[in-house]
């Protein structure tokens, strides 16, 4: 069964607020409804017809055993961003993006491969016979540091299949990595961002974590909607 988009839950998150109109993105124009004292309103129906296209693209790309890499850098994004990509069992960064965490997959690789062997030799207590309490409490900082920058995609079986990002702006770099290597992305696109680099625009508020939340939450079911369907497969 699809994700059913509610238009008034939209309304009542507030996605429809957009920037001040001084800071828009002519670009922006088509998704924009009107103007309301200094702000741009979003166009609500384009929002809907944006994740229309978007959820069932999700819906595929998880059913197709790829998983999707949710992504969200800013501080009031940092949380939700985590607490959907967990609920949906698929990979994050909300710390900051690293240069590379796509496209440089062998640097990568070898900080998450020394990463699982610290924790592994952590959790079996090897670090505790071999060194002091100083050293293992360095060693713990090490895990902490690594964890900090990769926990997130410490699970990213090679390429995603698909990047959701909360903010193009803030995480343009991520945009910019997923377009070099040709992976799709699901993007929330607020009135002051460029929409010409998101395969799959939804419109709406980058900002309000309400509005965040609910958008979050359509993509996570269709996620899981998808990863249901490979479950059932491999029974």
């Amino acid at each position: 069964m699809a994700v059913s988009v509610d238009i008034k839950a939209l309304l009542e998150a507030g996605v429809h607020f957009g920037h001040k109109t001084s800071r828009w993105h002519p670009k922006m124009a088509p998704y924009i409804h009107s103007k309301r004292q200094d702000s741009h309103i979003i166009d609500l129906t384009k929002t809907v017809e944006g994740l229309d296209k978007a959820l069932p693209f999700l819906t595929k790309v998880a059913g197709s055993g790829k998983q999707v890499l949710f992504v969200g850098t800013k501080k009031q994004a940092k949380d939700i961003v985590k607490a959907a990509a967990e609920k949906a069992n698929q990979p994050f960064v909300t710390e900051r993006w690293i240069g590379g965490m796509l496209t440089n997959v062998n640097t990568v690789s070898a900080q998450i491969k020394k990463l699982k062997d610290l924790e592994r030799r952590m959790a079996s207590g090897d670090l505790e016979k071999r060194y002091n309490k100083l050293e293992v409490q360095r060693f713990q900082e090490e895990i902490d540091e690594l964890n900090a920058k990769y926990g997130g995609i410490k699970d990213l079986n090679g390429r995603p299949g698909a990047i959701v990002v909360v903010d193009i702006i803030a995480d343009a770099n991520a945009v910019k990595e997923a377009k070099t290597l040709g992976v799709p992305v699901v993007g929330i696109v607020d009135t002051n961002a460029n929409p010409d680099t998101i395969d799959y625009i939804v419109p709406g508020n980058d900002d309000a974590i309400k509005g965040l939340s609910l958008l979050l939450d359509y993509f996570t079911a269709a996620v899981a909607e998808g990863a249901g369907s490979v479950k059932k497969e491999e029974k």
